[in-house]
């Protein structure tokens, strides 16, 4: 996995990209943006921007999950996805 940031001026945009063996890369972007009368602390931008983008691609993985198992269902049916239980 990779996060790429970017700043400019009060503008922080992340890159989360996902490297797997077992099709293409997975990419989600997202952006933070600093209040004019907020102080210029970088590190919330990136946190903020990365915290997204990472979240932005959980969702992209549920959802291609989601479709996988649609179509390698024998019997057909919508999927049921739910959380794992903490080990």
């Amino acid at each position: 996995m990779t996060i790429n940031l970017f700043e400019e001026e009060a503008l922080t945009r992340a890159d989360a990209v996902l490297h797997t063996d077992a099709g293409p890369d997975v990419r989600h972007s997202a952006v933070a943006r600093r209040h004019p009368a907020d102080r210029d602390v970088p590190e919330i931008g990136d946190e903020l921007a990365a915290c997204r983008a990472l979240a932005g691609l959980a969702h992209d993985l549920l959802d291609a999950a989601i479709a996988d198992v649609a179509v390698n269902d024998p019997r057909g049916g919508t999927p049921v996805i739910t959380e794992a239980s903490p080990a």
